[in-house]
């Protein structure tokens, strides 16, 4: 962590908001221009930090929880005001959702014109109030620093978020200018009435600029972790004792402590239980550990006698806590009590970081537990279902077979590879067959299901994740929501492989909208040559029709990519029912 700087009482509102950022660690900011927010962006490029631009507010932000998610340090995304703001909700309520800590933060209109017509003044607070779980509108210069530290760590703390921080534009600049804006703006004349507008208008100025005393930028506040109760942990470890099928869920939120996943990674593979990875947590003990599993999860949960769901809720990934039998032992590790307790009431509730549950537990449960059979069986259906992943991705079709593409990738991808996730049926696919090589190199968009995400993910991985190779998974349909985002990738140098699964629809509505309606409307897409939109936007594009093409196209982009270019394999699918039934409510 960075030493706060003096903060000279000369330094701009802008320039005290990039202080309060240095200060915190930040290296790198997501934005889209505005004249609302341009102090703020000179400001922090003048101190070093990288200014990532890019062509919508909501790929800022979807890039700021993708930073956030690999560093455990909040992301930060600064966009301008009015739909500047706006165009950010669908990302905000997705980092909501996946319990992302970021900060956004927002230009607004001159404080003393809001509620007057001033362009782009909306009511920011009640448009974003129910996606954070923290706002704050800045009044007063002195406050913007403060305001900083304190939203990085409300972010941080309890069940992590996004938090936002309004900025109107006449708190950004040198007080010369604002002074000279609103003497500029003031009434001219004599009267009664003039002379009192100008009387406020100084008065204003002067509140604005009230109280900034020499000093440093506010200091960083540590967010607390809330350690499960020993009681907790003990009665966990006993029902486990008596366990004869153990199984264990561990989800996103066991990794929110981006510096500690190794230790928890330990504890899982200490804890000698069965286990299954989710979200976030993919790839936390590598590609291949013996009691890791991959498929037939919802048997495997009705089978058990006892479960251990740490950072997973029941939600509709479990239908609703109906996966896990009812005489089964449930016990639950989570730092939200609402979740801890949704639709299914636990025999054992642990409240705090799962990743702390997980490190106490396996310091006292007893090893060597002798259930060889239970894990033989669980183990035997998992070869199972990869022989017939196996001889389903051998299937001949006009165009190239979905899982043997996928199993291609996973393949050749290298051991620093991170998969960004952005898609329907095609990335449902890539989650049964692409196994991240390690702890935090998997990034999805978590239980919102928001298309759009890759983007900005892929954005945010490459900047915290210098030299890493990054393989954005992307549906055809998907790709259509950021793939304007190949001209941020060219500008600053992302050198992103991006792999659009073209099969020409929105597969996954379409399988389940046909059978049960008999019509596709809303579901066709075009053969659309992707490829050739990221050659226009200076990046590579590739096209794959055949099976016979495909090795050769995924080399070369992976040369590419390490000569730093971004590209773009726009792959012809063949149709796969690899998923049929698939769909969740």
């Amino acid at each position: 962590m960075n030493q706060p700087t003096p903060m000279s009482v000369a330094l701009s509102g802008g320039e005290r908001i990039a202080e309060a950022l240095l200060a915190q660690g930040v290296r790198s900011l997501y934005t889209l221009c505005g004249g609302h927010i341009s102090p703020i962006l000179v400001a922090a490029r003048a101190r070093g930090i990288r200014v990532l631009d890019v062509r919508h507010e909501a790929t800022a932000v979807f890039a700021a929880d993708a930073a956030a998610r690999l560093t455990g340090l909040p992301g930060v995304a600064v966009v301008t005001a009015g739909p500047g703001v706006s165009n950010t909700l669908t990302a905000l309520k997705n980092a909501q959702l996946a319990q992302s800590p970021l900060v956004l933060i927002g230009g607004a209109a001159p404080t003393v014109l809001q509620k007057r017509g001033a362009l782009q003044d909306i009511d920011q607070a009640q448009l974003v109030s129910g996606q954070v779980k923290w706002l704050r509108r800045v009044r007063r210069v002195a406050d913007l620093g403060p305001a900083i530290a304190e939203a990085f760590a409300v972010a941080r703390e309890g069940v992590p978020g996004p938090v936002f921080i309004e900025c109107p534009v006449d708190l950004l600049y040198d007080e010369t200018v604002i002074r000279g804006w609103y003497t500029e703006a003031g009434a001219r004349g004599k009267s009664w009435a003039d002379r009192l507008q100008r009387g406020y208008l100084q008065w204003h100025v002067a509140r604005m600029f009230a109280d900034r005393h020499p000093g440093t930028a506010a200091p960083v506040r540590e967010a607390g972790q809330r350690q499960p109760a020993r009681s907790a942990i003990e009665h966990a470890v006993a029902a486990l004792a008596r366990a004869e099928r153990p199984l264990l869920l561990v989800g996103s939120q066991a990794v929110i402590d981006a510096a500690n996943v190794d230790r928890v990674a330990a504890a899982i593979s200490a804890s000698q239980l069965p286990f299954y990875l989710s979200g976030m947590a993919r790839g936390l003990l590598g590609r291949a550990h013996p009691r890791q599993l991959f498929h037939h999860r919802r048997q495997a949960l009705r089978d058990a006698d006892c479960v251990v769901l740490a950072g997973v809720p029941c939600d509709f990934r479990l239908d609703y806590g109906r996966h896990v039998r009812r005489s089964a032992s449930l016990i639950v590790a989570n730092r939200s009590r609402h979740e801890a307790r949704l639709n299914r009431k636990p025999a054992i509730t642990a409240l705090g970081d799962a990743g702390l549950f997980l490190e106490a537990l396996a310091a006292r449960l007893a090893r060597n537990a002798d259930r060889g059979e239970w894990q033989a069986q669980l183990r035997g259906r998992d070869a199972g279902r990869e022989r017939e992943i196996a001889r389903d991705a051998e299937s001949p079709g006009e165009y190239v077979n979905p899982l043997a593409l996928l199993r291609e990738i996973d393949r050749i991808a290298s051991d620093e590879a991170i998969f960004v996730a952005d898609g329907g049926d095609f990335v449902a696919t890539a989650a049964y067959t692409l196994r991240p090589r390690g702890p935090l190199r998997w990034l999805d968009p978590g239980v919102f299901g928001t298309l759009g995400v890759g983007a900005g993910f892929a954005l945010g991985a490459s900047a915290n994740r210098p030299g890493a190779e990054i393989w954005l998974i992307w549906g055809d349909g998907a790709c259509g929501f950021s793939l304007i985002e190949f001209d941020s990738f060219v500008r600053h140098g992302i050198p992103v492989i991006a792999v659009v699964g073209n099969d020409a629809g929105w597969s996954q509505i379409a399988r389940e909208q046909v059978k049960l309606l008999g019509d596709a409307v809303g579901t066709a897409l075009a053969r659309t040559d992707y490829d050739r939109v990221a050659i226009a936007l200076g990046a590579e594009g590739i096209q794959v029709r055949h099976m016979s093409e495909m090795p050769g196209a995924l080399a070369r982009a992976q040369t590419l990519a390490r000569c730093g270019r971004p590209v773009l394999i726009n792959v012809w699918l063949a149709p796969s029912g690899f998923r049929e039934g698939s769909i969740s409510m």
